[in-house]
């Protein structure tokens, strides 16, 4: 991303009015997901998401390429009383923090190439959380646009590497058409 895009989500979570609340997707996982070791939230923005992984007692790394969205998570996580560390990195430019991670989340964010590089950032039987609109989600909304739309079944295609536990595609009750997994990095491989 360029900094003009860093600017651009500066100036959209700057505007932001509430805070939002934690992922549907990510709670409805509450009993499959871990309750400690190390979490990456990836493109997390202001923290919502990983202050709810915290507060279940995960260490938690957020990485987001806004800085006001960075500073937004910590304002969350003093409120909520739980510790985070936040990283400004530009996921398509620059390397991702050093696992092994027992969960890996990412939530409304789509770089292809950043499907190849979670399988090594899991320990073995660490847990991937993916959800992203589909080509489908232009029918009721003009947004996300169709660059950073899934195809209809391309979300399972892109996961080498990972046992997918769980996977859906279609529209949700939030009234978007999504693709979401649930994967696993299995347990005997000793890659990374």
């Amino acid at each position: 991303m360029s900094q003009e895009d860093r600017q651009r989500w500066n100036d959209r979570y700057q505007q932001a009015s509430a805070p939002r609340e934690p992922s549907d997707f990510l709670r409805s996982l509450a009993d499959r997901l871990p309750r400690k070791g190390r979490a990456l939230d990836l493109a997390g923005g202001p923290g919502h998401d990983a202050c709810w992984l915290a507060r279940r007692g995960l260490d938690v790394t957020l990485v987001d390429i806004s800085d006001v969205a960075l500073a937004q998570a910590e304002t969350l996580a003093r409120d909520a009383g739980v510790s985070l560390t936040r990283l400004r990195l530009d996921l398509e430019a620059e390397a991702l923090p050093p696992g092994p991670f027992d969960l890996v989340v990412c939530l409304n964010y789509l770089w292809r190439p950043l499907f190849a590089a979670v399988p090594g950032l899991l320990a073995p039987g660490g847990l991937f959380v993916f959800a992203q609109p589909t080509r489908s989600n232009l029918q009721r909304h003009p947004h996300p646009s169709a660059r950073f739309l899934l195809d209809e079944g391309e979300l399972p295609t892109l996961l080498q590497g990972l046992q997918s536990l769980s996977f859906t595609e279609g529209w949700t009750g939030s009234g978007r058409h999504e693709a979401r997994v649930l994967a696993r990095r299995p347990v005997n491989d000793s890659q990374g």
